[in-house]
């Protein structure tokens, strides 16, 4: 399956901050930037981390498959081989996740690796690999 990549631009309210954590931990190579925001290759997509110190994250949590997973979040899909590697690495720098490297709907057709973690900000991320890719849209 082959997918267009998607943009999304969100506050941070430290932009050094926000390298090191995006360039730095996660490896997303830096493109343009300001001194008010910063293009991230984020797996093959464009995110935009834009300085907004004022912007008040809100928390809410929703019920899936026995976790409070945080709303809202953003994140990526990887291999089950690179989401593995990325849990290892987020893992031994000491990532407080919300929720730990897991596997959800184990099972089911739905069946994934997921983990969710904060950014500097408290932007809510969630990175997930799907045991069959073929089902990432599956509705059952």
């Amino acid at each position: 399956m082959s997918l267009p990549p998607f943009h999304l631009a969100f506050p941070v309210h430290d932009l050094a901050a926000a390298r090191a954590f995006y360039g730095g931990l996660l490896g997303c190579r830096e493109g343009r930037s300001a001194d008010e925001w910063i293009d991230f290759d984020f797996f093959g997509h464009q995110i935009v981390a834009h300085l907004a110190p004022e912007a008040a994250s809100r928390r809410h949590h929703n019920p899936v498959d026995g976790h409070d997973v945080p709303v809202p979040h953003f994140g990526a899909v990887l291999t089950m081989e690179d989401w593995r590697t990325l849990a290892d690495r987020m893992r031994d720098a000491g990532t407080a996740f919300v929720i730990e490297p897991t596997i959800r709907f184990a099972g089911q057709s739905g069946e994934q690796a997921t983990m969710f973690f904060l950014d500097p900000s408290g932007n809510a991320i969630e990175i997930k690999a799907m045991r069959d890719p073929a089902k990432l849209f599956a509705t059952e």
